[in-house]
C-alpha cells in the first residue's frame, strides 16, 4: 500500500504506481467528494462536450454514396444478419 501526506498547502501527490496505473498525467482535473470512509477522487471527463440529438451530428458521417430509403436500410441488414447467421450455424 502506498503512503503520502498533506502538505501544509493542502496539497496531496497520488503515488507514482496509482498515477501510471490510470494513465493520470500532469493536469488531469479531479472531483473530490467526502465519504463516510474518507475522501473519493474521480478525474473529470475530457472537454465539456454537450449532449447532442441526431439531427444535430446527421451528415458528419461524410457518406459519399447513393442515397438509401429506410426500405432499402432494413432490407440490407435483415440480408446482413441472414448472411452472418448462415455463416455461424455452418450452412
Amino acid at each position: 500500500m502506498d503512503r503520502t501526506k498533506l502538505s501544509s498547502k493542502g496539497q496531496v501527490i497520488i503515488p507514482k504506481s496509482v498515477r501510471d496505473a490510470h494513465g493520470w498525467k500532469a493536469g488531469t482535473e479531479f472531483t473530490v467528494e467526502a465519504t463516510p470512509a474518507g475522501l473519493l477522487l474521480k478525474p473529470r471527463k475530457k472537454g465539456n462536450l454537450k449532449r447532442t440529438t441526431i439531427e444535430e451530428v446527421i451528415g458528419c458521417g461524410k457518406y459519399m454514396g447513393p442515397t438509401r430509403t429506410i426500405e432499402e436500410m432494413d432490407k440490407a441488414i435483415a440480408a446482413e444478419a441472414v448472411r452472418r447467421f448462415k455463416r455461424a450455424v455452418g450452412k
